[in-house]
């Protein structure tokens, strides 16, 4: 097994030339691949299986990318690697829906099984000599560039329903992140907000700011926020070094009052 620094160095090309391999596979591979390895199987070229239904979500992040946007499905395409990031021409692809509440993380699991069948069944298709390839249509590309911790802050000023989606796009990791109501004396303290989801009806209307909290009467053990439109319901939270906690395990040792503000108040302004 090789487990090269930097896959175009001379022994990666060494090792390649010592087993003349037929064709090459790419999966979750982080590093650019020079010509000098793409060329270098008896076929010559490589095939990874990419995370999206391409030219969708091209990029390092399209699992992220298709929840943030609210997509009803993703899936596995088949393609062959050319220098242009995620642009080679496609062998297959297989599609599955996303789940109303799907997080990445449940979500990366069921692609990873997808991939592994969509991989075989495109090694199988070239093997026999009866693959097709697809060009992709360069006027349907989007990109989903990576993901970066800063991204998890939530603006309570957004929907509920766009705000549940970052929350499920950025679970478990980084994780989307709020403050604490300050407490004089101490230091902002973020919270990890890992699963919620939007109160699409209840007779409450959101009389409250973006980003106060509320206590409803009907169940006192559950946790909103006001958000620009809508309700949020918090589910799963983690504070700063602690557990994951259901919301009501949460509030038992972290008591949370109505009217009381998630983000410092810049934050709840002016989103920053």
């Amino acid at each position: 097994m090789l487990r090269p620094e930097r896959i175009g160095d001379a022994d990666s090309l060494a090792f390649l030339n010592r087993h003349q391999p037929d064709l090459g596979v790419v999966i979750a591979f982080g590093q650019f691949i020079p010509k000098s390895v793409r060329d270098q199987p008896r076929l010559g070229y490589l095939i990874n299986a990419h995370a999206s239904l391409l030219p969708r979500h091209r990029g390092a992040s399209p699992i992220q990318a298709a929840i943030l946007a609210g997509d009803a499905e993703t899936g596995i395409s088949v393609m062959r690697v050319e220098k242009e990031m995620d642009a080679g021409a496609v062998a297959l692809t297989r599609k599955i829906p996303i789940g109303h509440q799907e997080d990445t993380g449940h979500l990366t699991d069921r692609l990873g099984e997808l991939a592994a069948q969509a991989i075989l069944e495109a090694v199988d298709q070239i093997a026999e000599d009866r693959v097709t390839w697809r060009e992709q249509d360069a006027a349907r590309v989007t990109y989903a560039s990576r993901i970066e911790k800063h991204e998890g802050r939530l603006d309570w000023r957004e929907s509920a329903s766009v705000l549940v989606r970052r929350i499920r796009a950025l679970a478990p990791k980084p994780g989307a992140f709020t403050a604490l109501p300050a407490v004089p004396g101490r230091s902002p303290e973020s919270l990890r907000i890992l699963g919620a989801r939007a109160i699409s009806s209840t007779t409450e209307s959101v009389h409250l700011s973006p980003g106060r909290l509320h206590r409803p009467a009907v169940a006192p053990s559950h946790l909103w926020v006001a958000t620009g439109e809508g309700w949020l319901e918090l589910k799963r939270v983690q504070r700063s070094g602690g557990r994951v906690l259901e919301i009501s395990d949460f509030l038992r040792g972290h008591p949370l009052e109505d009217g009381q503000l998630l983000g410092d108040e810049t934050e709840a302004i002016h989103g920053e």
